[in-house]
């Protein structure tokens, strides 16, 4: 057996335990429902940092997730709501890893300390190669997926100018469709400031070359409010080959002219370029663990993207208990990518729209509230690649030229009803049909690889709601799942080069969940949740030994999924705050066919037993906040065989803030260290036939950052 990094030790035990630690404010669950948001004051609309400072919530908590407008407490599954409180103290704001550190059963994997990140949500999307699968992700109520269900990144997301997110676990394809087997992540960006306007700035800097450069401007004038950002951050990265570049241009822009009608039009645009270093085998981990891959090297691996968004949502009442609510987006995407076996080339072009129907009816203690409506996703594709003959360099000779046409539908409805003030009862259900076909342009040897596939499921969730007290809420929900192949794992064939992998069908799912949650006295808050999630189909990875460099996808078995996720804040003074996550995961394989062979009760690969956060901030003073955070994961399981793993780790993160106020000006500067104690580890790890499963994490970081508000407020 292979043990590595160095062990957890006790004396590093004992550290976590004497600096538990987590983030302030108020608790991840706290938020605004989107009407309740249309009626805040514009003075409420962008809150600085400078501002946020820990306090006892007394907020009421909506979730829009679930594509209703409902209070927290009667939502019937496991919700989370990060908000300025966390948002505010990130100490580059560039990935997912500092929003979601503290959303209990969510795993974020930054395997080359930058924006591009593996997310999965109880196990799903565990194993992605590139990108986010089994989740649904919206910017602004514009889907960042795509038909297939498939999220190709966040780089579209500055972080800095995020305003909260909220995180549904659980199995949402009733809601979603295929891009949901997982849960829901729902990021909403700041609106503009104050009347006229307001601004601000920031820079960031800090270990490993790394600098982010945010400049924002915002308002609003009578009826119309409006914000647009533009950014840019660079990194060299921790290990060789792991440099980044991003650009972000970003307009927000809203329009109400009267209490019926709400207008929002997006306008975004990105440029991300990152270098691949790929993971290393045992020996050259212990050779140098900053080296990249050789292969990385030898053919200059990268990845860059190029995106154009546009959208337009909106909300309409039609009558006094009825409303429409809409979005239509279009997203333009230059792809390319440099891989030891070709540089592929894709053009995406990827419309769509959502249109749903609200019906609030009954009063007392009977009420309903039911929704109808559609999802409708379109994607056509552009692909060709050529050989790599070394540093990227690309051969004459075409290894594929195909057009790929993408389109999914789904129809669904919602139903919520309220049974006085403790009871509620939501079923959802819907039928998705979605369709890709595949045009051979290159007919190699005389052979026409063009052809189609179809996936069609329909899908249904329940939950129940029992709120006996104010202070203390029971919920549990059934729901099921739907993952269809995605374009990576269709275009990857393994018996040609070019066409799609004709022996894959979806994997389906299906999982409970009981929860309690609440609040003793009125300083400490939890949420509490068990689930178990069982998967058919599940999606695994293999090569061929006549394409010993590129990776191919399969149906390799079955799975079963028990977990707790734990969330609670503490608020003993009111300068005082001290939040914890916690994940339990007992993740097995029932029956897996491998790249290591077949297994039948085998651990998941990358993922640890447990899994916590926890932070503790201090703010004696309006001007000083002193605080510290602790990330504590067990051990993880490589691959299949259970036979090697990456040992746990316990990290500290210490950060010291400072704030000033001068009539409509603020400032605040901060510094922040992140693996205080040095630590060497393993972000991340995947089952690899050669060894190379192994991307080192950094080890200690120090960022600084200052930023300044100007007018409004």
């Amino acid at each position: 057996m292979i043990v590595l990094p160095r062990s957890l030790r006790w004396e590093g035990l004992m550290t976590v335990v004497l600096c538990i630690s987590v983030v302030a404010g108020i608790p991840a669950a706290i938020g605004q429902s989107v009407n309740e948001a249309q009626k805040t004051a514009a003075s409420d609309r962008q809150k600085p940092s400078a501002e946020v400072q820990p306090e006892i919530p007394n907020t009421l908590i909506v979730v829009t997730a679930t594509r209703m407008d409902i209070p927290l407490n009667a939502t019937p599954g496991s919700t989370a709501v990060v908000g300025q409180e966390v948002l505010s103290g990130m100490p580059r704001g560039i990935a997912a890893d500092e929003a979601l550190k503290l959303v209990p059963g969510i795993k974020v994997d930054n395997q080359a300390d930058g924006e591009r990140v593996h997310i999965s949500i109880r196990g799903q999307g565990l194993l992605t190669e590139r990108g986010i699968r089994g989740i649904k992700v919206l910017l602004d109520g514009l889907p960042v997926n795509d038909p297939t269900g498939f999220a190709p990144d966040l780089f579209d997301v500055d972080w800095s100018t995020v305003q909260r997110v909220e995180v549904f676990r659980g199995p949402a394809s009733a809601l979603y469709g295929g891009g949901a087997a997982g849960g829901v992540i729902n990021i909403t960006t700041r609106d503009g400031g104050a009347p006229p306007y307001s601004g601000d700035a920031s820079i960031d800097a800090g270990s490993y070359g790394f600098w982010k450069a945010l400049a924002e401007v915002g308002g609003t004038v009578h009826d119309f409010n409006y914000r647009i950002s533009a950014s840019r951050n660079q990194g060299d990265g921790y290990r060789d080959h792991t440099a980044f570049d991003a650009t972000n241009l970003y307009g927000k822009f809203r329009w109400t002219p009267g209490k019926s009608v709400r207008l929002t039009a997006i306008l975004a645009g990105t440029s991300f370029v990152n270098e691949n270093a790929e993971g290393l085998n045992l020996d050259w981990l212990l050779q140098d663990r900053r080296m990249a891959n050789p292969d990385a090297l030898a053919f200059n691996e990268y990845q860059r993207t190029r995106r154009v968004t546009g959208g337009l949502t909106g909300q309409v009442a039609v009558r006094e208990n009825q409303d429409l609510q809409f979005s239509l987006y279009y997203r333009h995407t230059l792809w390319r990518e440099s891989v030891p076996s070709s540089v592929q080339h894709r053009s995406y072009d990827t419309p769509g729209g959502i249109l749903q129907y609200n019906i609030h009816s009954g009063k007392g203690w009977l009420k309903n509230h039911f929704s109808l409506g559609g999802d409708f996703d379109w994607q056509s594709i552009r692909e060709y690649r050529h050989p790599n003959l070394r540093l990227a360099q690309e051969g004459p000779a075409l290894l594929s030229l195909q057009d790929i046409r993408q389109r999914g539908a789904g129809f669904y409805f919602l139903d919520r009803v309220e049974l006085g003030s403790q009871w509620g009862l939501t079923f959802d259900v819907r039928s998705d049909r979605i369709r890709n076909e595949l045009t051979d342009r290159l007919k190699a040897g005389g052979t026409d690889l063009s052809g189609s596939a179809d996936y069609v499921k329909a899908t249904g969730r329940a939950g129940l709601s029992w709120n006996p007290r104010q202070d203390f809420g029971l919920y549990t929900s059934w729901g099921q799942g739907f993952l269809p192949p995605a374009t990576e794992e269709l275009a990857n064939n393994p018996d040609q080069l070019g066409g799609f992998n004709r022996n894959l069908v979806p994997a389906t799912s299906r999982g409970e969940e009981v929860g309690a949650r609440g609040s003793l006295g009125r300083r400490l808050f939890y949420d509490v949740a068990l689930f178990h999630l069982a998967t058919d189909n599940d999606f695994g990875r293999y090569r061929v030994s006549s394409r010993p460099l590129e990776t191919f996808y399969q149906n390799a078995g079955s799975s079963r999924r028990y977990g707790l996720e734990g969330a609670g804040s503490w608020y003993p003074a009111a300068t005082l705050a001290l939040r914890v996550a916690y994940t339990y995961s007992d993740f097995k394989y029932t029956r897996i066919r491998s790249l290591f062979g077949d297994f039948t009760n085998t651990y998941m690969p990358n993922s640890p037993v447990h899994q916590a956060c926890v932070d503790l901030e201090y703010a004696p003073l309006r001007l000083i906040v002193l605080g510290v955070e602790s990330e504590i994961v067990s051990k993880s399981y490589v691959d299949q065989t259970n036979l090697t793993w990456a040992d746990g780790y316990a990290l500290l993160h210490p950060r010291l803030g400072v704030r000033w106020k001068k009539d409509k000006y603020r400032a605040e500067i901060a510094l922040s260290v992140r693996n205080l104690f040095n630590k060497e580890y393993i972000a991340f790890t995947e089952p690899d036939p050669d060894g190379n499963s192994y991307q080192p994490a950094p080890t200690r970081e120090v960022f600084f950052n200052a930023r300044i508000w100007l007018g409004g407020q």
